[in-house]
């Protein structure tokens, strides 16, 4: 077969930010404007506030002299990396992907534990608070820690409520 030049073919695609599915298109990643704006979004970035200034305040003090503040600093740097995730999950809507995964419960279940967590390490950095001398830095930083420590608790307790109107709206 003898092709010349001219009568050769060349096809070429295109790629599309939009995937399809049986009549349904949606965008590889979008941004929830609404979300940002109501309420649980809202605290959700008040949580990620609110838990960096509590692990930041500890780390930057000699707090491996005294145990539990290891545990302070486990629940708000594991809390404060999750809620950067489930933020990141809910503002792309990456969730609605995966409609296997029972969302409203999953949200429910971890603002309750963080709650229940958070309060619990500000209980422990308050009976702590007193190891430190007045007027020290340890101590100003752990006073501190302290205060944020159940600021974070109250704002999960708020996500909480969302989360549990939200989960009971789901199972109506």
């Amino acid at each position: 077969m003898d092709e010349s030049p001219s009568t050769r073919t060349i096809v070429t695609t295109t790629s599309s930010p939009y995937v399809e599915l049986d009549d349904y298109s949606m965008s590889s990643i979008s941004y929830d404007r609404h979300f940002v704006q109501s309420a649980p979004g809202l605290l959700i970035f008040l949580e990620i506030v609110l838990g960096l200034l509590v692990w930041t305040l500890i780390a930057g003090t000699e707090y491996f002299r005294f145990s539990p503040f290891g545990w302070v600093m486990f629940v708000s740097v594991f809390y404060w990396v999750l809620t950067l995730f489930l933020l990141l999950l809910l503002l792309t809507r990456a969730h609605t992907r995966i409609p296997q995964v029972p969302w409203s419960t999953v949200v429910l279940v971890f603002n309750c534990s963080a709650t229940l967590l958070y309060l619990v390490t500000a209980v422990t950095e308050a009976t702590l608070v007193g190891c430190g001398v007045k007027g020290q830095h340890d101590y100003n930083s752990w006073a501190a820690s302290t205060f944020f420590a159940f600021l974070v608790s109250l704002s999960y307790a708020g996500s909480a409520v969302f989360s549990f109107r939200s989960w009971q709206k789901r199972d109506e």
